[in-house]
């Protein structure tokens, strides 16, 4: 197994939460990590970004090479698009798409996520408001998470894991709030990649039926 992942964000939104987790799960299973040093200011308001490398191997560089990324995951549109060249061809993207408040100069919305939605695997979400609707407002990072399992390879039982032994200090109610949230990303996550998959099919049969009254 190989897995490189690029995780963005701003400050104060939980990326490195999704790091440790992630990470977490990854030696539950027995397999080797590496994670590059942030980038920007984990301060709130600034931005966050992390190389996690994952593998059955072990690995030398904790740097990820442009054109090789296997997964972005962003809780920041804008950061999402910041990462795309380091993307691999077959790469996903999870995003998050309501935008941080306050950042200077912010390019158009409509823009950006014309621009990710044009990506043949991605998965866009406002993990905000699916977290309000679930009544876990603030594990919004957990519902990005949760979405981006989907396309991992991780056993969501070893990430849920996981997210015990990350927020097990805070407490069962601290816990099983970001377990919900999971829980409510993994379903939006799914619905997504299996319509994804159907949109897929229905083009390849619409295709052939075209050959084949040409």
């Amino acid at each position: 197994m190989k897995l490189d992942i690029i995780l963005s964000g701003v400050g104060g939104q939980g990326i490195l939460s999704i790091a440790a987790i992630i990470g977490e799960a990854s030696l539950r299973e027995g397999l080797h990590i590496k994670q590059a040093e942030v980038h920007g200011m984990s301060q709130r308001g600034g931005d966050v970004q992390s190389n996690l490398r994952i593998s059955s191997n072990p690995i030398h560089s904790d740097l990820i090479a442009k054109g090789t990324a296997d997964a972005i995951l962003s809780l920041e549109p804008m950061e999402a698009l910041r990462y795309i060249p380091y993307l691999s061809d077959e790469g996903w993207v999870v995003t998050n798409i309501s935008p941080f408040v306050n950042i200077p100069n912010y390019p158009e919305l409509d823009n950006i996520l014309e621009e990710l939605s044009s990506l043949p695997n991605v998965i866009l979400l406002d993990v905000d408001a699916i977290a309000k609707e679930a009544k876990v407002s603030r594990a919004a990072n957990m519902v990005l998470l949760g979405a981006a399992s989907v396309i991992l390879g991780i056993e969501a039982s070893k990430l849920e894991g996981a997210i015990a032994q990350v927020f097990g200090r805070k407490g069962e109610s601290v816990v099983d709030m970001n377990i919900k949230a999971f829980r409510e990303g993994q379903s939006a996550g799914r619905k997504q990649v299996e319509n994804k998959r159907n949109d897929s099919c229905l083009s390849c049969l619409r295709n052939e039926i075209s050959g084949s009254t040409g």
